[in-house]
């Protein structure tokens, strides 16, 4: 019982201490937020004082609420393993929980107290910015493509002024500036994720303004400056190579795996879409962060841990500390496999991977594997892709049928389709060397000749040419030609 007593007395000091902290924060930012209430202009003005006072009080307790979220963020996420609920719960965590909120972050995102680290952009960097495009808007965020000076490519989140978020604030208060406020909020949440959450499948977060070009200040409107992607476009990645199609499955696998023991904890993404996607480079980063929940829900029974998708559900155990343990988790390898693995990775899989392909759908689709195996489970077969081990089957005489020229190339190319190519104008394919190109040659009618050059793929597999004729070769240092052979004519028999 004594034990039992030091714990409770412990585990309530800690709640006193996060109370506290919470409480201090929460003041500051109602002062903060009361001065800037106190410039905006008039809304009274041929109004009802007493509704607004009320109307100004209902905004504020809202803003306080978008605050909550965000102090948790400001805490570093105690991962150590094997502690006991009694050390866990200690008196001398006060120390340690006051030393783990950011306080110079918590400056930083309400008025923009702290300056930016030296390798990120802030309010100067936006001066003489010249817009190029409209990347994306939705309910509450508007997302332009612009170009900075010395031609430095980036994209910028701000509030849409014109957003569902906005308008329906400003119905229910009357206050466009305060609104502004709080619906700059999102982004405010987003700058701590991405600050926080740094993985080569984030997108990075090249800076922030929390002011204007001119000054800075904490007054002006919020600005998220990001390296700049391109949207993902589901339609076009499905008439992509499938080499192509798998990296973005990979990617995205990766990316999971990381927010599963992230640093603030498993993260669920809530609002799973492609459209939360960009690519750099090829390379799939997730853009959206603002909807993510660090959070593994309480419960009671294993009824309350039930997945519910609109074709399938799942339920989990509850722990026996009353959580839905690995909950956020799967939630995630489910959305990955029903918005992205069903559409990319099983059309047109070498035959030598569709055994595991089909096993990565089946324990995915089935929520039968962790992250950890689906993750060991896509390196084994990017694996087996980049080393060629999956074409052993092929024999090494299905060469013999073509003649190499070594340091030629083709001119006069007469060139076919053939889909999906890296070339909309002819067929070019990622092999692994001759011999898979020599395969994929006689699989095709109009093909009498294929070329390798120095060019790979992001797996570093050869980009072979196939045509169905040229006119004459040339001296190419870089490239190798591969003519079929004739066959000889069939002598008729009596």
């Amino acid at each position: 019982m004594p034990v039992m007593g030091n714990s409770l007395r412990a585990a309530a000091l800690l709640a006193f201490v996060v109370i506290s902290v919470l409480v201090s924060l929460l003041i500051s930012s109602v002062q903060q937020f009361g001065a800037k209430i106190a410039h905006f202009p008039n809304a009274t003005a041929g109004g009802d004082e007493e509704e607004f006072a009320s109307l100004h009080r209902a905004l504020i307790y809202q803003v306080n609420e978008r605050r909550k979220e965000i102090i948790p963020l400001l805490l570093s996420h105690d991962k150590e393993k094997g502690l006991s609920a009694e050390s866990r719960y200690s008196s001398q965590l006060y120390q340690s929980f006051k030393s783990n909120v950011d306080y110079s972050l918590w400056n930083e995102i309400t008025d923009g107290s702290r300056k930016a680290h030296m390798d990120e952009m802030g309010c100067e960097s936006l001066v003489d910015v010249r817009a190029v495009d409209i990347l994306g808007s939705g309910y509450t965020k508007l997302v332009l493509k612009v170009v900075l000076p010395g031609d430095q490519p980036v994209a910028l989140k701000l509030v849409n002024d014109q957003g569902t978020d906005m308008e329906k604030c400003v119905e229910d208060f009357k206050d466009p500036h305060g609104c502004h406020e709080l619906v700059s909020y999102k982004l405010k949440k987003e700058i701590v994720l991405l600050q926080r959450l740094q993985h080569p499948n984030i997108i990075r977060l090249r800076g922030h303004c929390m002011g204007d070009a001119a000054g800075g200040g904490g007054g002006g409107r919020v600005t998220v400056i990001l390296e700049q992607g391109n949207p993902l476009q589901m339609i076009q990645l499905l008439q992509s190579p499938w080499e192509d199609r798998f990296r973005v499955c990979l990617d995205l696998v990766r990316l999971l795996h990381f927010l599963s023991r992230s640093p603030l904890g498993s993260v669920a993404l809530l609002d799973f879409q492609p459209r939360q996607f960009v690519t750099v480079s090829g390379e799939l980063k997730l853009t959206d962060l603002d909807d993510a929940s660090m959070e593994e829900p309480a419960c009671q029974a294993d009824a309350d841990c039930t997945l519910q998708f609109p074709h399938r559900n799942f339920t989990l155990p509850c722990s026996a500390r009353g959580v839905c343990e690995g909950l956020n988790e799967k939630r995630n390898i489910y959305n990955a496999y029903r918005y992205f693995f069903t559409y990319l990775l099983p059309h047109q899989a070498p035959p030598g991977l569709t055994h595991l392909v089909d096993h990565i759908m089946n324990s995915t689709g089935e929520l039968r594997a962790d992250i950890n195996q689906t993750l060991e489970a896509f390196e084994r077969v990017l694996l087996l892709y980049k080393s060629g081990l999956h074409l052993d089957n092929l024999p090494p005489s299905i060469i013999r049928d073509y003649t190499v020229m070594r340091g030629m190339g083709t001119s006069g190319d007469v060139e076919y389709r053939c889909w999906p190519s890296y070339s909309h104008r002819g067929c070019v394919l990622s092999v692994h060397g001759a011999r898979e190109a020599a395969l994929i040659c006689n699989s095709h009618s109009q093909c009498t000749s294929f070329s390798l050059s120095g060019q790979k793929t992001w797996t570093g597999r050869l980009l072979a040419s196939f045509r169905s004729s040229f006119s004459h070769l040339v001296p190419d240092g870089t490239s190798e030609v591969y003519l079929r052979k004739a066959k000889p004519p069939e002598t008729a028999t009596v």
